[in-house]
């Protein structure tokens, strides 16, 4: 089965995820903390920590366990794919496009596909722990997955440098 491109089918895409995932050792139904996958440093363009949970058996799901360090931020970026962070603990407030909006332990935070986005750790002593939860993997199967960062820089900087690509302004 093709997975992109010419020989791309939806019908077959969509008969090729089984109706139930039967666990095994490969593939487990629970993935404890210290089993979580560190992303290596040349992956990750900022101070975050990303962890992820690569072995468990989720088709369309990407899950990670992302750590901001005190007084830190994430890389501003942008991608297709839609992202929920769960925030286990810490506060601070994320920037989405013009948009500014506080969080702490407990909330939810909602990234839109294709929007430059930055998280940050308002607190100078802890960290922030995120679960970070993405539709990657199945935006990644139909050939649509798409990913773009401009390191610590601001929004504004950020429309500028990748304007030639098209920035949603």
């Amino acid at each position: 089965m093709a997975r992109s491109g010419p020989g791309f089918r939806l019908g077959d895409f969509l008969s090729s995820i089984a109706d139930a995932v039967p666990p095994g050792a490969a593939r487990p139904i629970v993935v404890h903390d210290a089993e979580l996958e560190r992303l290596p440093a040349d992956r990750v363009h900022n101070p975050t920590e990303l962890r992820i949970a690569g072995r468990l058996p989720t088709t369309t799901l990407e899950i990670f366990r992302q750590t901001i360090p005190p007084g830190l931020s994430s890389d501003m970026q942008r991608h297709h794919h839609e992202t929920v962070h769960y925030v286990i603990s810490g506060t601070g407030h994320t920037e989405v496009e013009d948009d500014t909006e506080s969080w702490s332990t407990g909330d939810f935070v909602y990234t839109p596909p294709w929007t430059w986005h930055r998280h940050y750790n308002d607190s100078g002593e802890e960290p922030v722990e995120f679960l970070t939860i993405e539709n990657s993997r199945l935006l990644a199967l139909l050939g649509l997955e798409r990913r773009q960062s401009a390191g610590l820089a601001t929004v504004d900087e950020a429309r500028a440098r990748f304007k030639e690509e098209g920035s949603h302004e």
